[in-house]
């Protein structure tokens, strides 16, 4: 007895089998281009021996519960926050709709029918043969396309890939919404820290327009130095003013971002925040891949690869398996007996011949795209490696800047002292009084405004990295 020979269904099998590991389209490997960073943020300093941790709720180090409250609620409500949880869910259903496509699609279909059968036409039936036909029919039916060359894979790894981005996404926009409620929440102390100078200044231009007019009225001071000491209060109430506007103002900002209009929050001090820790020296670039948006840019460049490999199976035959099994009877008593049984197996291959050059072009066209993708990461890695850098230059010159101010204003205020003592002894004229004390004034908001940049810049950098840094030795120790 000569061999059986195999069904082309077999075949298909078979070649499935032998070609199931092959997947046409470029594997991904990560740009050269975008991890030749230096080693180190600080140039020339020590390497540590130990990679810092990343502290996602970087903006507790500010020690402020008002302000943690702040930003949980803005992450709970903001909707750029809900928006990109959302993104999040489509892209998952599209990994469950792209992974069905390497499973079989099953349909189960149902008929019947019962018609009549002309008996006048040219060749009538036979008289024997019953007119009125009765048929049903109940059965399975599956197509599914083999795999061979990778292109359902390479669609999977594209969309897993692009989930993976969302979630990036996602923890973008969270980080993002922290940074901007942070720096409003900043901001709004500032201006308390600034109104509290401005009203301390105020209360001691009313107290020396009152000591003026005292003077003038008993011959000592000129009608100059009371109008010189009315409008420097003037130009201090005016000042005043102004802050409580910008106030009302950031404090609108929080309230939209923490959605929450009309929030009212109480008076505060930037003065009273301490200053979070600073970074370790040899700070390592490898924090950088901690930001979420660096992530997101590289997932953006594993999908659009693997969507090379789904462009390029294109070109490959496609090999495409059919079959149905169920019951045929023209009686229903008789649908589920063993000679009403019907099935079907079968096996198609499709081979693009002409079709002018479509496919090749769509090749080319992800190609290409795929080159914009990778351009995009490597931006995304340069742009976070100079952020990181000016947030730490900004956080070294503040640190520096507030040594030189502190001195600057403790200078003003003795200066003011000394000044106001020569008025009282007849020994100068009140304009050096109203020299001192806008000296004095300008010195203590410059303080604060310093202050706030270097707060500001610490934000700056927690954002920069993807979040905060942890010394990992002492949480070790500490845990």
């Amino acid at each position: 007895m000569s061999p059986a020979r195999p069904t082309p269904a077999l075949l298909a099998v078979l070649l499935a089998a032998a070609l199931g590991g092959c997947a046409v389209g470029p594997d991904y490997v990560r740009p050269e281009s975008a991890t030749n960073l230096p080693a180190q943020f600080a140039p020339g300093s020590a390497k540590l021996a130990y990679s810092p941790s990343v502290a996602s709720t970087w903006w507790t180090l500010f020690g402020d519960r008002q302000l943690d409250a702040l930003v949980g609620k803005a992450l709970a409500n903001s909707p750029d926050a809900l928006t990109a949880a959302a993104r999040v869910e489509e892209a998952d259903a599209v990994i469950r709709q792209v992974d069905a496509a390497l499973l079989p699609q099953v349909d189960a279909t149902a008929a019947g029918t019962h018609s009549r059968i002309s008996q006048t036409t040219a060749t009538p039936l036979p008289s024997s043969v019953a007119a009125v036909r009765n048929n049903a029919r109940l059965a399975l039916t599956t197509s599914f396309e083999l795999d061979v060359w990778g292109k359902l894979r390479r669609a999977s790894e594209a969309a897993r890939a692009q989930a993976l981005g969302s979630r990036y996404g996602r923890d973008t926009v969270a980080l993002s919404i922290a940074g901007l409620v942070t720096q409003g929440y900043l901001n709004l102390r500032a201006l308390d820290a600034q109104r509290l100078v401005t009203a301390e200044s105020v209360a001691s231009a009313e107290r020396s327009l009152k000591l003026t007019q005292v003077r003038f009225d008993g011959g000592i001071a000129s009608q100059l130095d009371v109008q010189q000491a009315d409008s420097a209060l003037a130009t201090l109430q005016a000042a005043l003013l102004q802050l409580d506007q910008a106030r009302e103002q950031a404090e609108n900002l929080l309230g939209y971002l923490v959605g929450e209009p009309g929030l009212k929050i109480a008076a505060g001090d930037l003065r009273d925040l301490p200053i979070p820790p600073v970074p370790p020296a040899g700070l390592p670039s490898s924090l950088l891949e901690a930001r979420p948006d660096v992530r997101q840019a590289e997932t953006d460049l594993i999908a659009a690869n693997a969507k090379i490999g789904v462009a390029k199976a294109a070109l490959f035959p496609g090999i495409t398996l059919t079959g149905n099994f169920g019951r045929e009877s023209k009686d229903l008593s008789q649908l589920f007996t063993s000679p009403s049984s019907v099935w079907a197996l079968g096996a198609g291959i499709t081979q693009p011949i002409f079709e002018g050059g479509r496919l090749r072009a769509q090749v080319d066209q992800v190609t290409a795209q795929q080159k914009q993708v990778a351009e995009a990461y490597r931006k995304a890695v340069y742009t976070a490696f100079k952020e990181t850098n000016d947030a730490l230059a900004s956080l070294r010159v503040g640190a520096d800047a507030e040594d030189t101010l502190t001195r600057a204003l403790n200078a003003a205020k003795r200066n003011l002292m000394l000044a106001q003592a020569r008025y009282d002894g007849g020994y100068s004229p009140y304009l050096e009084v109203l020299t001192a004390q806008r000296s004095a004034n300008d010195a203590a908001l410059a303080w604060i405004q310093n202050r706030q940049a270097r707060l500001a810049a610490s934000v700056d950098l927690f954002r920069a990295l993807g979040g905060g840094w942890q010394d990992s030795q002492k949480l070790a120790a500490n845990p």
